[in-house]
């Protein structure tokens, strides 16, 4: 099972409204689109490797030359 750690967040009200919509919009709480959004730029980044649709691993990035 995967262990989530809790994290005091603060942000921006219209950002938060803005994520709160799209949520809704996802049928997803406030908390999983939150994460959603986080783990889909990591992956899109190239700094996690997708595993399956919601895990994701921590890669090493190899030292540039």
């Amino acid at each position: 099972m995967l262990s989530k750690k809790a994290f005091p967040l603060r942000i921006n009200a219209d950002v938060l409204a803005a994520i709160q919509r799209w949520a809704d919009d996802d049928l997803r709480s406030l908390n999983a689109q939150i994460e959603y959004v986080l783990r889909d730029a990591l992956v899109k980044q190239g700094r996690v490797k997708l595993v399956q649709k919601v895990l994701t691993e921590v890669i090493e990035n190899e030292p540039k030359e």
